[in-house]
């Protein structure tokens, strides 16, 4: 079993320092950081005004800035040898991993934040590519450093800012149409709790786990299979959507029932629909079972919205299924895919003294598939973004 460690954070504050001072000369303005997140439930829900139920894990994003005196924006990270740099940060200026960066401060600034050219070195332990949310842990890290350096005062007005400054990094400038739900946990999750997303009013609330009290734990599994929110799925599923609010004359799927979904006339549509109407109603039972501590229930939610998003959204994939069976087989309480799909992680809650033998069968369906052996982490739900 490879269990990935989130690092001990005033060891990554300070190698992301020294980084800083070699790649720059000087030592940073400000050092921030931000979770990653892994998702209970709610999947494609964010972009449709439903609800999700995410957590904010230990492993973090950490980003060292400074202000310079003249537009220029340089940004270095410790997982790749490339430097970029530019003074044109906007939409069609920036590619790659850079993109989030530059597109957080492009965001602020034509949100009127008084933004000057910056130096930034960042660095990781969010694995990339699992699904678990890296691009907005690090424009997160990024906006709470830009945002601290340009003297803004920290509160929840701010933070909501900084979401939507985030989500127009992502969608605009990284050209990722995804929906808020990664930024915004990673900018309000409270340590202990899941974060209860509603996206018809973007509001919030905590939602306690009690899970150690129970004696189970948040299992993730990275299966190695690396996934892009850029790649055309994503946007793919989001169009359908789209158009199955434009057949049903609503704003949003939120808006839909169960009986109009099941009325469309092309197939695929209706699939995608119904996993968005039914996926919202697993929240709210999801939620229901954590609150009531029914972990049967709460299992059961998990399975089914495997189900569905393997079924009716078609954003599963081999790996994330075997990772799922052998989790439930080796006695999970519940278990399914988690983020955007098309690769990334499973997420499974188990209880602690079936901790190994759940890893170890995954571990051996894996090798039983000839898949590439899945790395393993704990997801302890954690606090939102912050200085370090």
């Amino acid at each position: 079993m490879t269990l990935l460690s989130p690092g001990e954070a005033s060891e990554l504050a300070d190698s992301t320092a020294a980084a800083f001072r070699t790649a720059y000369g000087a030592d940073p303005a400000v050092i921030a950081r931000a979770p990653g997140r892994v998702n209970l439930i709610g999947e494609h829900t964010d972009y449709n005004a439903g609800t999700c139920l995410p957590v904010a894990l230990p492993h973090a994003t950490y980003a060292a800035l400074s202000a310079r005196t003249d537009s220029l924006v340089r940004v270095r990270s410790a997982q790749t040898d490339d430097e970029w740099q530019g003074a044109g940060i906007g939409p069609g200026e920036v590619t790659g991993w850079a993109s989030y960066v530059a597109g957080v401060a492009w965001a602020l600034r034509q949100a009127g934040v008084d933004v000057p050219g910056l130096d930034v070195c960042v660095d990781s332990t969010v694995p990339l590519g699992a699904g678990l949310s890296s691009s907005a842990a690090l424009e997160c890290s990024v906006a709470v450093a830009i945002a601290d350096v340009v003297g803004l005062t920290d509160g929840e007005t701010l933070r909501h800012q900084l979401v939507a400054a985030c989500m127009r990094a992502e969608t605009e400038v990284a050209g990722a149409p995804t929906g808020g739900m990664d930024q915004t946990v990673s900018l309000l999750a409270e340590s202990g709790s899941a974060l209860l997303i509603d996206f018809l009013d973007h509001s919030t609330r905590a939602v306690p786990l009690a899970l150690d009290d129970a004696g189970l734990a948040v299992l993730v599994v990275d299966t190695r299979v690396s996934h892009a929110l850029v790649d055309g799925g994503y946007a793919s599923r989001r169009a359908d959507c789209e158009t199955a609010c434009r057949e049903l004359g609503v704003p949003s799927l939120r808006e839909a029932t169960i009986d109009s979904v099941e009325a469309l006339g092309d197939a695929r549509i209706r699939r995608r629909a119904r996993h968005v109407v039914t996926e919202i109603d697993r929240v709210a039972r999801a939620v229901d079972a954590l609150e009531h501590r029914d972990w049967a229930a709460l299992g059961e939610q998990l399975v089914a919205s495997h189900a569905s998003m393997r079924d009716d959204f078609e954003i599963s994939c081999p790996e994330l299924d075997t990772a799922v069976d052998a989790a439930l087989t080796a006695g999970a309480v519940g278990a399914r895919m988690t983020g955007g799909g098309f690769g990334g992680s499973a997420v499974a809650v188990v209880y602690l003294d079936a901790l190994d033998s759940v890893t170890a069968a995954v571990d051996a369906a894996f090798d039983a598939r000839d898949f590439r052996r899945p790395a393993f982490l704990r997801a302890t739900p954690s606090a939102a973004a912050g200085l370090c």
